[in-house]
């Protein structure tokens, strides 16, 4: 079994539900935003996020830009 590289992967910079942030990271805008929770002294606090990934990653949903 052979390892794919990212040049012959379809990966997170070519798709176009990938939001960049920064030159080599960026946000999947494929699902709606994530809830997470955290404390923050006594108090627990809620927000949403994207997934963050780089560029380089991949995964089963790509669609081209």
């Amino acid at each position: 079994m052979s390892v794919q590289t990212s040049a012959q992967t379809e990966t997170c910079a070519q798709c176009a539900y990938w939001k960049p942030q920064a030159s080599d990271n960026g946000e999947c805008r494929r699902q709606p935003p994530q809830a997470i929770t955290f404390k923050v002294d006594s108090e627990t606090k809620f927000e949403t996020r994207f997934p963050e990934t780089l560029a380089s990653d991949w995964c089963g949903e790509f669609k081209a830009k």
